[in-house]
């Protein structure tokens, strides 16, 4: 994990960046990170300059220039780069959502049976209301489905919140 300490507003910004630039070769431009986080785009332009000089982002010059996140801005967010990250199928009220990665599923409260949330951290932009229905899974190795209604939201993170409804963890027997 990093030893840079960012700012959430920081932390925002740079989780937008990164999330544009996933599903992009090009630099990313400011106004696009403003309206990603609800900014304005001076204010993108003055946190991009303290970014620079943390060396987390570089500026690209010219018509088709903008910024793009350096190796270290995913350190200091806690982003694994994987060429080819497994794939698990995330789902918003029953619509496949593409250019998503799931991270990690965290049973946070999994004890607590009236209070069952999990927290799935995404790579990605996705747009989600209260109440959305959200299927995750199965996952590569144990074939773990999550499903429940979206919580909260952690934008700064990059988490959904979800009240589980139902989780199936499929038991196999031993192929030996």
């Amino acid at each position: 994990m990093s030893s840079i300490e960012l700012t959430s507003s920081q932390k925002m910004i740079l989780r937008a960046l990164t999330n544009l630039h996933a599903g992009a070769e090009d630099a990313i431009k400011g106004e696009d990170i403003a309206e990603q986080v609800d900014r304005n785009p001076g204010t993108i332009r003055n946190q991009m300059q303290s970014l620079k000089a943390l060396q987390l982002v570089e500026g690209v010059p010219g018509p088709k220039g903008g910024y793009k996140p350096t190796a270290k801005a995913f350190e200091a967010l806690g982003v694994q780069q994987l060429d080819e990250p497994a794939s698990v199928p995330l789902a918003v009220d029953g619509e496949p959502v593409e250019d998503i990665v799931v991270e990690e599923i965290d049973l946070s409260s999994v004890h607590h049976p009236d209070l069952c949330r999990a927290e799935i951290h995404i790579q990605g932009s996705l747009h989600v209301s209260d109440e959305d229905l959200i299927r995750v899974g199965p996952t590569p190795l144990s074939k773990l489905v999550v499903e429940g209604t979206l919580d909260g939201k952690d934008d700064t993170n990059n988490v959904l919140i979800l009240q589980i409804e139902e989780m199936i963890a499929p038991a196999e027997e031993p192929t030996h």
